[in-house]
């Protein structure tokens, strides 16, 4: 199955650098589709011009965002230019505790 996802301009570079191999998302019911093997191609935001095609090859489902940050090195989900604070920070500015509460998140790993 083939799901598209927007991207932040620095994630989408991110991942297109080879540095970010988890995709982090609320596990919603759009993101409850998603199985291994599956192909995401995520659109570069604003545009959505620039696309790059990823294979899911693993889901990490957590309960909340700080938990999976606490799991992995920021290297794996973002860069290392950034906090897991600040991550953190603007995962929370789309996703609410509450959402997080709700449905739970999950940790998309990814292969060009």
């Amino acid at each position: 199955m083939e799901h598209i996802l927007k991207l932040q301009p620095k994630y989408f570079d991110y991942i297109d650098n080879g540095t970010k191999r988890i995709e982090l998302r609320l596990y919603d019911e759009k993101r409850q589709k998603i199985s291994i093997g599956d192909t995401i191609i995520f659109k570069k935001e604003p545009e959505l011009e620039a696309t790059m095609k990823v294979k899911v090859i693993g889901l990490l489902l957590y309960n909340t965002f700080e938990e999976l940050l606490n799991d992995f090195n920021i290297e794996l989900i973002a860069d290392k230019s950034m906090t897991k604070q600040e991550l953190l920070s603007e995962l929370e500015q789309f996703y609410t505790p509450e959402k997080q509460k709700q449905y739970g998140v999950v940790g998309i790993r990814i292969k060009i």
